[in-house]
């Protein structure tokens, strides 16, 4: 597997890479966002490492531009320990975060957990119609369409969607999608999971605010009520 690290501080790249080749990852390393950009079009990674403060480009609009192309997973990695900062990240693509300083034996686990849960199930269609064709997924393709126009999922985004939809009218608390989804090692604020659902409705509704296909069930968690 292939994976992109972008980091400027050129001690923590050399631990990340070397513990990446160590676990026989094949690694491209850069320590500003041009070359990473660039790296990323040239090697189409399976996996990107994102340092958010960059000395050219923010981290913020490497992901930005990155998601205009690719469902790659993104992990972030950011000295910004607030919940709001960590709710942008995850609001603008990226599947999760990493706090400085980190343990590089985390974020090896961090990307296997990722790549686990973002790696494809046996489909259950060709395609799926939800409220006469309003919104369509095609499992074989992994590509989700509303109004029959394609949109971008990120991985977890299309993993979570695709519990929902398996499991249809049933309430899951966060715990419970953590668990199913991000997995039981996934080590995050809970509140995670309402920032992966608000990016899929702004997607895939045509009012996130009062949503159709992803419904709070308040004081106790999700469900989805695609017909």
């Amino acid at each position: 597997m292939k994976i992109l690290v972008i980091e400027d501080e050129e001690n923590v790249l050399e631990v990340v890479e070397a513990y990446l080749k160590k676990e026989k990852f094949q690694v491209y390393t850069s320590s500003n966002g041009a070359l990473g950009l660039e790296l990323f079009f040239k090697h189409n990674p399976d996996f990107i490492v994102l340092d958010l403060m960059l000395p050219d480009i923010s981290g913020e609009e490497i992901c930005k531009r990155i998601r205009k192309q690719s469902n790659v997973p993104i992990l972030m990695l950011t000295a910004k320990s607030s919940v709001d900062d960590r709710i942008i990240g995850l609001s603008i693509g990226a599947d999760d975060y990493l706090i400085k300083p980190f343990s590089p034996r985390e974020l090896i686990m961090r990307i296997k957990t990722i790549m686990r849960r973002t790696s494809t199930t046996e489909p259950l269609s060709s395609q799926i119609e939800f409220n006469n064709g309003d919104l369509k997924i095609d499992e074989l393709q992994h590509k989700v369409y509303k109004k029959n126009k394609l949109i971008e999922l990120t991985p977890v985004q299309y993993k979570l969607l695709m519990f929902f939809i398996r499991n249809p009218k049933k309430v899951f608390s966060r715990d419970e999608l953590i668990e199913h989804v991000l997995g039981s090692d996934f080590d995050g604020y809970d509140r995670t999971i309402d920032a992966h659902i608000k990016n899929i409705r702004r997607k895939i509704e045509d009012d996130p605010k009062h949503p159709k296909y992803i419904i709070t069930v308040f004081g106790f968690g999700y469900k989805f009520e695609g017909e």
